[in-house]
């Protein structure tokens, strides 16, 4: 099986293999304001669950916005996402209403699973997001199978199925990369390497630690992707989503990304340095550098800050609607379940 052609971008009027293409101003402005409103919702989400208005398990995805934000940047209507628990990036990303997620958040009646899920396990048919899953790696094999019904369909929809450096070790993702080898099944795998999975660095976990050759032995090509820059992640998901509609078979992206956060809200995260963590913000930052390639290209600072107050403003307005609106009746409890 013949691997994809590595992404070639002309950088300065010379061609440099494996550099990001350059956006186009309305790119870069939309991955800005989908990133900050991700990262703002996340914030305020870990605002609330310091009240306690947010209970149970709560996983937020600040710093690695650049990954989902790029990856749907590649998809087209119909096109599936799952994901494990670290998720509500995901459903904001899905265009599912900050109103809907934040509600779930807090057990609410407008919340997407009508506040029975929480956090981890919200849904949209319409938006084609299929969870947010609690168990680890578990939305592997489903986001398999969501492949395997496209293929039966005859239709060229992607399952775009993302899981962590931690899931990567578990059995039932190898059962499944089999299995979508051997069907050839339209299936983006993408690893969110975010370093330390649940509290563990990569280099005491896995042996191997290129993400991207975890298919190797089943023959699925994999791209290790900065996850840092959305640029290289849509690059990323170009190739990869053109490499299963045209009936190849899955294909593994690895983002190297990093979470600012602990692993849930009740992870004080000291198996790594603050100053390894303000490195990472300094450096790398996916927002900062969407934000200063704008600067550079001559929108001013105003227009910037703009964007950031609507986002600001969308999020207070899912906030205070999360904690008014009525908690889902009894009955509730009854609906939506086998019998």
């Amino acid at each position: 099986m013949a691997a994809p052609k590595k992404t070639v971008a002309k950088e300065s009027g010379q061609e440099k293999a494996g550099s990001p293409p350059e956006f186009s101003k309305e790119q870069e402005f939309k991955a800005l304001r989908d990133m900050l409103l991700i990262r703002r919702f996340e914030e305020k989400a870990g605002q609330l669950y310091g009240m306690g208005a947010i209970g149970g398990f709560c996983h937020l995805y600040i710093g690695q916005e650049a990954v989902v934000v790029g990856m749907q940047m590649a998809l087209k209507q119909g096109d599936e996402v799952i994901t494990g628990y670290r998720d509500h990036g995901h459903m904001l990303a899905c265009d599912m209403e900050a109103k809907g997620v934040m509600a779930e958040l807090t057990g609410r009646r407008g919340g997407y699973s009508r506040g029975k899920g929480g956090s981890m396990h919200m849904f949209s048919k319409e938006k084609h997001f299929y969870g947010g899953h609690g168990i680890v790696g578990a939305q592997v094999s489903l986001g398999t199978g969501l492949a395997f019904a496209n293929r039966y369909r005859g239709n060229d929809n992607v399952s775009v199925t993302y899981f962590g450096d931690g899931a990567a070790n578990q059995g039932q993702v190898y059962e499944s990369f089999n299995m979508a080898e051997l069907w050839k099944l339209p299936v983006i795998y993408v690893i969110e390497n975010n370093r330390y999975a649940m509290g563990t660095s990569v280099s005491r976990a896995s042996a191997q630690q290129d993400f991207s050759k975890r298919g190797a032995s089943f023959n699925i090509p994999g791209r290790q992707v900065d996850g840092m820059d959305v640029r290289a992640v849509k690059a990323a998901a170009d190739e990869a989503t053109a490499w299963c509609r045209g009936g190849n078979g899955p294909m593994i992206l690895e983002m190297q990304t990093y979470r600012y956060r602990g692993h849930s809200m009740s992870d004080p995260a000291k198996y790594r340095t603050r100053e390894e963590v303000e490195k990472v913000r300094h450096d790398q930052d996916p927002i900062e550098q969407v934000r200063n390639r704008l600067l550079a290209s001559g929108v001013s600072e105003q227009d910037l800050k703009a964007i950031d107050a609507e986002v600001r403003e969308i999020v207070n307005e899912a906030a205070d609607f999360a904690q008014h609106d009525p908690e889902p009746d009894a009955s509730e409890l009854y609906t939506d379940i086998y019998r």
